[in-house]
């Protein structure tokens, strides 16, 4: 992304020229006599530096430079001026100008105090970037916000198109957080993420019309993932956005570090409630059964004597009974899941299956769905059965997230280089606050009147099993996303 200079002048030839020479500088101009449209370009988007005549006409420049303060408060403003007119142009930098040019313009001159004034600007944005990450990363402990926030500070302070933020998980990179990277550009950047692993400092590399960069995460002193960017032609980055890329990075190890000691302290209690579950679950397992004949033993009397009320009761007994029996089998399934059967299967005709389950759970209720599979491929080697069961969980939490008119939105993306597939769910729904989200995996954990808390934690273990991994992405009021990263081939994890 370009940075953008505003140029107001009286004389138009004078526009031409400094146009001409900011452009040749690789920089984004807006140039124009008229000052009230210099204050409408401001409210319409922010600049990154201006140039303001000292007369414009019947208006002060600095009087026009104090109204741009008012609406973009640390723009860095140069007054142009006249020879005879300089101590005019002085009292204007008393007055908030950045500094002063004088004309007839010394090209020297001319580059380094707009070069100055940019590097000042940079320098304060990244300030104030840098002081809203530190606040981000002390007031959450959900990883997936800060490394959203750590793409998008990236993105903006490195003026890049594209960030990922990518964890290396047995031996594989997967995309945590992105900053307008779209998934079918995530394999060039994960290409220069698997070069970064390791390394002591970023790498560049050429890319698609422009320039990769990607520095390591490094936690422990061992590889924990990358932080890519991808800039256009018209921007290559320097020393200082190696630094600040490098900065970044540590900021984002720091997430997976805090993240990681979480979780190990997390999945050792998980781990020994599971156990416990298991054994309640198989104590439960004949008493259920014995209820369950019992109640329709019960209801088939009561049908015989054609009591309609007792029948409804007696039926009410045999559905808690038969729900009691399916969280008894979630519970079982978890702890104690059955060996993988892998075997060649087409996903997106899986997906469909799930998605036409999750709706008829909701007959009568039209949301849109779309379906944005890649049409590189959909044959992947899974345990058709154990995958349906996590994605059925996914579908079904993204549907009942949405009201009438909402969207969801599955897409598929096949990434043949790492023999990997992606699978992301989406949805505009309510989504979920930090407290939320950072149990979103806990057993027993959940928001519905009627649900078990089992459903994420099942798709993690079977994702996991496959050797992939899932991450989840939500903000209140504006949907969730979850993002399943899975091997086209291979052995069940840990076998």
């Amino acid at each position: 992304m370009k940075r953008r200079v505003l140029v107001v002048d009286d004389d138009r030839s004078i526009l031409d020229v400094l146009a001409m020479r900011l452009e040749a500088m690789g920089l984004e101009v807006t140039a124009t006599t008229d000052p009230a449209a210099a204050l409408a370009a401001v409210d319409a988007g922010r600049f990154d530096l201006a140039l303001v005549d000292l007369r414009l006409g019947a208006t002060d420049g600095v009087e026009a430079m104090e109204a741009l303060h008012a609406r973009q408060a640390r723009l860095p403003v140069l007054i142009m001026t006249a020879h005879g007119t300089i101590e005019t142009a002085v009292e204007a930098v008393r007055r908030g100008a950045f500094d002063y040019l004088t004309k007839p313009f010394v090209p020297d001159e001319f580059r380094a105090k707009v070069a100055r004034a940019l590097a000042t600007r940079r320098w304060t944005r990244d300030r104030e970037r840098l002081l809203t990450l530190g606040q981000t990363l002390a007031s959450t402990g959900v990883m997936t916000r800060v490394l959203d926030a750590v793409a998008q500070a990236t993105v903006d302070a490195t003026e890049a198109e594209r960030c990922v933020v990518f964890q290396l998980e047995q031996d594989r990179l997967v995309p945590m957080a992105s900053a307008g990277a779209p998934p079918e550009t995530w394999n060039a950047l994960e290409a220069a993420g698997a070069a970064a692993i390791g390394a002591s400092a970023p790498i560049t590399r050429a890319g698609d019309g422009g320039t990769i960069v990607a520095a390591p995460l490094v936690v422990r002193g061992g590889p924990a993932g990358a932080l890519v960017i991808a800039t256009s032609a018209h921007f290559v980055p320097d020393e200082d956005d190696l630094e600040l890329l490098a900065l970044f990075s540590s900021q984002a190890a720091v997430a997976v570090r805090n993240t990681h000691e979480l979780e190990r302290l997390r999945s050792g209690a998980l781990a020994a409630l599971g156990r416990m579950a298991t054994q309640v679950a198989h104590e439960l397992k004949n008493p259920l059964a014995g209820l369950r004949l019992y109640a329709r033993h019960l209801e088939q009397r009561l049908a015989r004597r054609g009591d309609a009320e007792e029948m409804e009761l007696a039926g009410k007994i045999g559905a808690t009974v038969d729900h009691l029996g399916g969280v008894v089998s979630e519970i079982t399934a978890f702890g104690r899941p059955p060996e993988l059967q892998r075997a060649p299967l087409d996903l997106h005709a899986l997906i469909d299956e799930c998605l036409d389950l999750a709706q008829a759970r909701h007959p009568g209720e039209r949301i849109e769905v779309v379906r944005a599979y890649d049409a590189a491929g959909s044959v992947a080697s899974v345990d058709g059965r154990e995958l349906r069961k996590a994605l059925l969980n996914l579908l079904v939490n993204a549907r009942e997230a949405l009201g009438p008119g909402g969207r969801l939105t599955v897409g598929t993306a096949w990434a043949p280089e790492s023999r990997t597939v992606t699978i992301s769910v989406e949805d505009n729904g309510v989504g979920m606050n930090d407290e939320t989200l950072s149990r979103a995996f806990d057993l027993f954990f959940t928001t519905k009147p009627e649900g078990t808390g089992l459903g994420m934690a099942l798709a993690r273990a079977v994702v996991e099993r496959h050797g992939g991994a899932l991450a989840v992405q939500s903000r209140p009021g504006q949907g969730t996303r979850v993002v399943v990263r899975l091997p086209l081939e291979g052995g069940e994890a840990g076998a």
